[in-house]
């Protein structure tokens, strides 16, 4: 990215910012890097900690292999280039809850290589962000200082976890953009399934680098690679959520920028935000390489990758989120920009979208009608629910020359994904914000296609479908049997609307009259005609007999 709109107004002129990123990813794994200990998060503390972790005398550390698979599988849902040989050294410093006196990870040759992903910004623009590296370490523990005002206590259960440092380029130009990224990164790590994302549960946590420089430097910077253009940099420790993200870089660049045009200058060093009062404040100088006086660490050999064994973790990648928004885009034609962001942005929702859709489409005429031919024509039966995705049902419908018309089926199927994306993305996303759960939950719990299809076939109404779905939350059971034995029905009876219109008509002649000059005023007549039926009446026949009676 060469330039950014994003300004900050100083005494002196504008200034940017420069952002780079050093994300911290738990690999999800049931055992740490180097020991076969637990990782269980909400354990009692120092319960799972082996001779290993807690670096008793002659242990020595044997590499987790699935760790290293997660690490392959991530860096190439990163695009990024996977280093066939890489190399664990140890990092030497002090501090109480790291037994060792040293962290085992990768200095100058990381298992990941340059990389890059595409993020988008709240306005729906898109921005590449170049990732550096990632390399594989261990966590430390954790010291705990509120339990005792005269001592710290150690919870060594950390210890020894398997973490991804992913390092980004600075290629990160405002707080809502480094919001964007982590938020982009984290969903592509739990797609992948090799990071669980809960950023409260310590289980991604970012390290942000924040500079700030004059407006044209940053050009001069990509053009030249120096990075004598841009500012001193400040690196602010484990910021644990989005908003804390954007908080911390806004007040940081803030204080940079009143420094430097006081005439002073910024220190390079380590700070930490302060949530309760949104200020960033100092931790320590800032370490350079030769501090923590790396060297290859002796008791592991390096890790040499098969090119076959790498090709294989990448045949066996799961489809990734903006695979999965092109998909639902083309197959379905799903063109709400923000249906699909929530339909993609977790994994779990959109699986439960596809199995909504199998479900709502092998119940219609059309299904059945396709798949006897299929029978006649094949002589085999077809067992769709377990297809690997939802529009793979619907192209072996039209893979096959049957004398279906390919377009008209499309369009059946595509009005189904509608129906069913309007109310995920509705309904079903707004009880999880209400519910404070997430939104696959959500719809695990509830029928979503047997309500669009009550709706759809004219069982019952939108309004109606509203009311059915709370009793689905709360009482749970099949959306048909519901309506059905309490009488939700919507009344499809022309003649007892009719009978109720005639009424209303016959009641209030004046305003029946007025319709003609203000069409708009026949909505009254519609609400009061669904009074009186209890929202039962079908929207679709009382407006059609409203019309012919009100306007002729």
């Amino acid at each position: 990215m060469s330039g950014t709109s994003y300004r900050i107004a100083g005494a002196t002129g504008d200034w940017e910012i420069v952002m780079g990123l050093e994300v911290h990813a738990q690999v999800i794994s049931n055992a740490k890097l180097f020991s076969g200990a637990a990782t269980a998060f909400g354990a009692s503390p120092n319960t799972q900690v082996s001779l290993v972790d807690a670096a008793m005398p002659g242990m020595l550390p044997v590499i987790n292999g699935y760790v290293v698979e997660q690490a392959v599988k991530t860096g190439l849902g990163l695009n990024a280039k996977i280093n066939p040989w890489s190399r664990f050294d140890r990092k030497n410093y002090f501090y109480p809850d790291l037994p060792q006196g040293y962290q085992i990870s990768q200095f100058q040759f990381p298992i990941v290589g340059e990389g890059e992903i595409e993020c988008e910004r709240e306005d729906g623009s898109r921005f590449t962000v170049g990732i550096e590296r990632l390399h594989l370490e261990q966590d430390a523990g954790k010291s705990i200082h509120d339990l005792d005002p005269s001592h710290t206590y150690v919870d060594l259960n950390r210890s020894g976890v398997a973490l991804m440092e992913i390092v980004s380029r600075p290629h990160i130009r405002t707080p809502d953009e480094a919001s964007a990224y982590v938020s982009k990164l984290r969903t592509i790590l739990r797609y992948l399934g090799t990071c669980g994302g809960d950023m409260e549960k310590g289980q991604l946590r970012a390290d942000v680098n924040v500079s700030v420089c004059r407006p044209g430097d940053y050009e001069k910077f990509r053009e030249t690679g120096d990075f004598g253009h841009l500012g001193t940099r400040c690196e602010i420790k484990n910021v644990n959520s989005l908003r804390f993200i954007r908080q911390a870089i806004e007040f940081e660049a803030k204080r940079q920028i009143d420094i430097i045009e006081e005439g002073g200058t910024i220190d390079q060093e380590t700070r930490l935000f302060d949530a309760n009062t949104g200020v960033t404040r100092s931790m320590r100088s800032k370490e350079e390489a030769h501090d923590y006086r790396y060297f290859p660490d002796p008791d592991l050999l390096p890790l040499e990758l098969n090119e076959d064994w790498i090709e294989m973790v990448r045949e066996h990648l799961p489809e990734l989120p903006d695979q999965k928004r092109v998909r639902f885009a083309e197959k379905f034609g799903i063109d709400n920009v923000e249906y699909l962001d929530a339909l993609t942005a977790e994994r779990e929702f959109a699986d439960e979208f596809e199995k909504a859709f199998v479900a709502l489409f092998e119940s219609n005429d059309l299904a059945k009608e396709v798949r006897l031919a299929i029978y006649q024509h094949l002589h085999v039966t077809v067992d769709y629910p377990g297809k690997e995705t939802a529009e793979s049902v619907v192209e072996d419908f039209l893979g096959h020359n049957l004398g279906f018309d390919a377009e008209d089926h499309r369009k059946t199927y595509g009005k189904d994904a509608q129906a069913l994306a309007n109310m995920l993305c509705g309904q079903v996303r707004a009880k999880a914000a209400e519910a404070g759960v997430s939104a696959a939950e959500v719809a695990r719990k509830i029928d979503v296609a047997g309500l669009v299809k009550l709706i759809k076939d004219g069982t019952i109404s939108g309004k109606i479908a509203k009311d059915v779905f709370e009793i689905l939350w709360e009482e749970g059971g099949d959306p048909a049997e519901i309506v059905e034995s309490r009488g939700l029905k919507q009344v499809t009876d022309t003649g007892a609307i009719e009978a109720v219109i005639d009424q209303l008509i016959a009641d209030n002649p004046d305003q029946a009259a007025s319709v003609k000059e203000k069409p708009k005023a026949m909505g009254w007549f519609v609400g009061q005609v669904m009074k009186a039926m209890q929202g039962k009446a079908n929207p679709q026949a009382v407006n059609e007999i409203l019309c012919k009676k009100l306007l002729g």
